[in-house]
């Protein structure tokens, strides 16, 4: 019996009630599937065990540590135990979790990641949605937990990560570039816009980041760029949508940042 199940709006427990997979006395536990909903966040929160959040489809952002993962297709974010974080999902989106006991993954990050995803690992964790809550972990079911932690240890780490300062003002305009990642004001209107000294927004983006202005826009353009693309938007309306003058510019970017124009890239990760 899975965990949960969904219905047309959001993920309700099942007959199991008010059941907590942190409870559960086995190394892990998962639940999720395909959703659509109008929007829908999870506040800011923490468990026991450690977590992961698998994005098959749709849009999810998960805010952790001094992060946003804005996470695409066949890529997940590595949630260790007792790390604060809050989840929003909008459209059409198909995710899974799972939490595991800390001891059970001990060679794992004990900070949030990104991981990519094989196929082999995907079906497996949409395997355990299914799995009993109890399951026989001396039968088919326990090999397939044991493979599937196998899997996940291995799971290369992705830079895909957008660096979410601790300084209120520049909390302020992340958020704003989220919200509406065309607008390409640069940090000396954004400076004009909230009455702070261009200089001192960029020292202290400099100090918490690690990266100018310019880098730390670019790498929430590239994260954006990533979910539309893989969800079906052009090249064109991709690029149009985050404020380029038109597709040209917008992949001279991003091979300077990943090395391969989109098309490549996304290929050679559907391949993965």
């Amino acid at each position: 019996m899975p965990f949960f199940q969904l219905n047309d709006d959001h993920i309700v427990p099942d007959d199991l009630g008010d059941f907590d997979p942190e409870t559960v006395p086995r190394a892990l536990a998962a639940f999720g599937g395909r959703v659509l909903t109008k929007g829908m966040e999870l506040a800011m929160h923490a468990h026991r065990k450690d977590e992961l959040v698998l994005t098959m489809r749709g849009i999810v952002r998960l805010e952790a540590g001094h992060g946003v993962w804005i996470v695409p297709p066949r890529c997940a974010v590595w949630i260790p135990g007792t790390v604060p974080h809050s989840v929003s999902v909008v459209g059409d989106v198909e995710m899974y979790c799972l939490f595991v006991e800390p001891d059970a993954a001990p060679t794992l990050p004990r900070q949030c990641c990104a991981l990519s995803i094989s196929p082999l690992l995907a079906n497996l964790l949409v395997h355990a949605t299914n799995m009993p809550v109890m399951y026989d972990v001396d039968g088919a079911d326990g090999r397939i937990a044991t493979v599937l932690l196998d899997q996940l240890a291995a799971a290369p780490a992705e830079e895909l990560r957008f660096p979410m300062p601790a300084d209120s003002r520049l909390r302020r305009i992340a958020r704003a570039m989220m919200e509406n990642p065309s607008d390409r004001a640069t940090i000396e209107d954004w400076g004009r816009r909230i009455a702070v000294a261009p200089r001192t927004l960029t020292r202290i983006l400099q100090r918490e980041t690690g990266m100018s202005f310019g880098r730390w826009r670019q790498q929430l353009h590239i994260l954006i760029a990533l979910q539309r693309l893989d969800q079906g938007a052009s090249v064109q309306a991709v690029a149009l949508d985050l404020g380029y003058e038109g597709a040209s510019a917008f992949v001279t970017m991003f091979r300077k940042a990943l090395g391969k124009p989109p098309a490549r890239y996304l290929a050679e990760r559907r391949a993965h």
